[in-house]
């Protein structure tokens, strides 16, 4: 009997150990969880996210590049679960199933736009709303906050104008600031901006106006150089300057009538110099002639308006041509008969008269004549074998005429002057009076390019060294009754072909 219990327990015993055994390796079939945390729609790895399973095993954090791995996690179904501030928590089913196997999943996490708030309506700084006088260039500013710091704002600026269709929008900015310019005389502007946090709606500002300052009634005109090309400027008394034209383009002697309410110059076009208009604003450019003008030098042409503003005249080469401002009318009114070449003219106020300066291929052996509407010449004012001549100008009351001349007799290729005078010619007794020696002119220095005031009680002119490199200024000159002992002034620093009206 004792014998039978002895084997019952020891069957009991290795039943038991075989229980045992089968638990303990079931229980060491472990796998690995990897994946990889991204945001969704972008494919950008998400650091720092939080990744942890149920039933509970471990709790790891994604790295830099979005990716973690839990190692020995027994076989079994797990929850998954991956979350992070800021985003919407995501979850995945895992099975494992047997030992050493390796799961991989994806993360794709959404913001979570419930913890996010957008941002405040722009407000508008400046210019306040229905500022006034504003000037061509408008530094536009505002202001706009966001609740959550860590968000990128970006803004949109539109305008219109109260003129015209014509929208300027400007996207992606990232600070609050804008210069707004390139603006026209005397327009209202209209403008607002939205704010973007790159999850809300974008939130506009309200829509605030303001107006630019009137077109200007500017009397200087004048020409500087920048990038290599000539462009105008218009200026009042006070040096208060207005760009009239692009630095994109050449554009020199400007010729303003006021009559016409424009600005004639010349500017290279289609391979020659031709006279266009403008506004006093720089608006409505018009190109007037078709056949160009032309001479030994560009930068030494001139032209010229008739008093009412309704038509000019130029030269090309040897001939002298009328044409309306409109470009109609074309018509021949002289040609040199010896086939020099016309550099200069000038129209006098009655319209009865025309200064003509004739030159040859070099600029040189200057003749400076009147002759009348029909061709026929009625004086004769000055005629030079050397030395560089120009400046043509009549007074208003058409009895004296402005004309330069090099006194020093000097010529080359470049057409260098260096001692180059104004003289007032009597057109009533041929008397002449130079202007230069009774003013005090700088030693070493160049008056060119004069015209009279409106009133005839100033010239003004451009000074320069003769060293063809220095800065040119503009200066202006008073007369007085007994054309001795004139004053003269700088009127304004970097500054040539000089306009009065």
């Amino acid at each position: 009997m004792k014998t039978y219990i002895k084997i019952f327990s020891i069957l009991i015993l290795l039943f038991t150990l075989a229980s045992c055994s089968e638990d303990l390796v079931e229980q060491s079939q472990k796998g690995v969880l990897k994946g990889k945390v991204v945001k969704k729609g972008t494919n950008v790895a998400i650091a720092n996210a939080k990744i942890f399973t149920t039933p509970s095993t471990q709790t790891v954090f994604s790295d830099k590049d979005g990716m973690f791995e839990i190692k020995d996690i027994p076989k079994g179904n797990y929850s998954i679960k991956a979350e992070l501030t800021g985003y919407v928590a995501n979850f995945q089913a895992v099975n494992i199933q047997s030992e050493n196997q390796v799961v991989t999943v994806v993360f794709e996490m959404d913001d979570d736009e419930s913890l996010n708030s957008p941002p405040t309506a722009p407000v508008l700084l400046s210019p306040i709303d229905n500022a006034e006088n504003q000037p061509l260039t408008v530094q536009l500013s505002w202001n706009a906050t966001d609740p959550d710091i860590t968000d990128s704002l970006t803004y949109k600026l539109t305008v219109k104008n109260n003129i015209n269709t014509n929208v300027i929008e400007v996207n992606d900015l990232k600070v609050k600031t804008y210069n707004l310019s390139n603006l026209q005389f005397g327009v209202s502007y209209f403008w607002q901006v939205s704010v973007s946090d790159g999850i809300h709606p974008d939130v506009l500002s309200p829509v605030f106006k303001f107006t630019t300052n009137a077109t200007p009634a500017n009397r200087y005109h004048y020409v500087r150089k920048q990038n290599g090309n000539f462009v105008i400027m218009s200026s009042d008394s006070q040096g208060n300057n207005f760009q009239l034209t692009s630095s994109s383009s050449n554009s020199w002697r400007p010729r303003k009538n006021n009559n016409a309410g424009l600005v004639a110059f010349l500017r290279n076009d289609a391979g020659g110099s031709h006279i266009f208009t403008v506004n006093p604003d720089g608006s409505n450019l018009f190109k007037v002639t078709q056949i160009p003008v032309a001479g030994f030098n560009q930068d030494e042409l001139d032209f010229s308006w008739n008093t009412s503003g309704s038509a000019f005249i130029y030269s090309n080469f040897d001939k002298l041509y009328r044409i309306n401002k409109d470009g109609t009318g074309q018509q021949l009114i002289y040609t040199t008969p010896d086939g020099s070449l016309i550099s200069e003219v000038d129209w006098s106020y009655d319209n009865s008269k025309i200064a003509i300066k004739t030159n040859n291929f070099g600029g040189y052996n200057t003749k400076i004549f009147i002759i009348d509407m029909l061709g026929n010449i009625l004086q004769n004012v000055f005629s030079a074998p050397t030395g560089a001549s120009g400046g043509l100008n009549f007074s208003v009351d058409g009895q004296k005429l402005l004309y330069t001349h090099d006194v020093s007799g000097y010529q080359d290729a470049n057409y260098r002057q260096l001692d180059s005078h104004v003289f007032i010619y009597n057109l009533a007794n041929s008397s002449v009076v130079d202007v230069t020696v009774d003013s005090d002119r700088p030693l070493g220095t160049n008056d060119l390019d004069p015209r009279f005031s409106p009133n005839n009680s100033q010239i003004i002119l451009m000074n320069t060294s003769n060293d063809n490199v220095s800065q040119k200024n503009i200066v202006v000159i008073d007369l007085n009754n007994l054309m001795i002992d004139f004053t003269r002034a700088v009127l304004f620093t970097n500054g040539e072909m000089p306009d009065y009206e």
